[in-house]
C-alpha cells in the first residue's frame, strides 16, 4: 500500500522505478513456486513456517528503513519468497490438518480473512503512516510481525514442532 510513497518520496525512482518494487515480490513469489515445486516434502514445516514469517518480517524491516533502490528491489523479492513459502505450508495444513467434516467451514472462514486481510493491511498501513509516516509504519509492521511470530512459537508449540505436512493417521 505505502510503495507510492516510497518511489517518489524515500526512493525517487518515478513511475517506473513504482513498477519494478510492485513487480518484485511477485517475482520473489514465482522463484520460490518453481523451487518448492522441485524440492522434496518439507520436514520440519512448523519451524519453516516460523522462521519464513520472520524473515519476512526481518525483510519488511530493512526495505522500510532502506534509501536504496538496488537493496530496496531485492528485499521486497525475497518478501514475496518468503510469503510463498508462508503461503504454501498454511495452505497444505489446512487440507491436511482439517477433519473432512469440517474441511468446507474452515476454508471459507480462511477464504474470507485471506480475502480481506489485504484491504485492512491497506488501511492499517495508510492510518499509521498518517500517523507516524510511512518508513516508521513498515518498520512498526516488520517490528510487530516478529512480535507475531515470537508469540506464536512460545504459545504454540504444536504448531512450532510440526514436523510434516502429511496427512495424520
Amino acid at each position: 500500500a505505502l510503495l507510492p510513497i516510497y518511489a517518489t518520496d524515500v526512493l525517487k525512482v518515478g513511475a517506473t522505478g513504482l513498477g519494478v518494487l510492485r513487480a518484485a515480490p511477485s517475482i520473489g513469489a514465482l522463484i520460490m513456486a518453481f523451487a518448492l515445486a522441485h524440492l522434496p516434502p518439507m520436514k520440519n514445516a512448523g519451524k519453516i513456517l516460523l522462521t519464513a514469517v520472520a524473515g519476512f518480517g526481518i525483510a519488511t524491516i530493512i526495505f522500510g528503513l532502506s534509501t536504496s533502490f538496488i537493496l530496496s528491489v531485492p528485499m521486497l523479492r525475497i518478501l514475496g519468497c518468503l510469503d510463498n513459502v508462508s503461503v504454501v505450508i498454511r495452505g497444505t495444513l489446512l487440507l491436511t490438518q482439517t477433519p473432512d467434516e469440517m474441511r468446507g467451514r474452515v476454508s471459507s472462514v480462511n477464504s474470507i480473512f485471506i480475502g480481506i486481510s489485504n484491504e485492512l493491511g491497506s488501511f492499517e498501513s495508510g492510518l499509521a503512516a498518517g500517523l507516524f509516516g510511512p518508513i516508521a509504519a513498515v518498520v512498526m509492521g516488520g517490528i510487530g510481525t516478529l512480535i507475531v511470530v515470537g508469540a506464536i512459537a512460545k504459545f504454540s508449540p504444536e504448531l512450532r514442532d510440526l514436523k510434516t505436512l502429511d496427512v495424520p493417521e
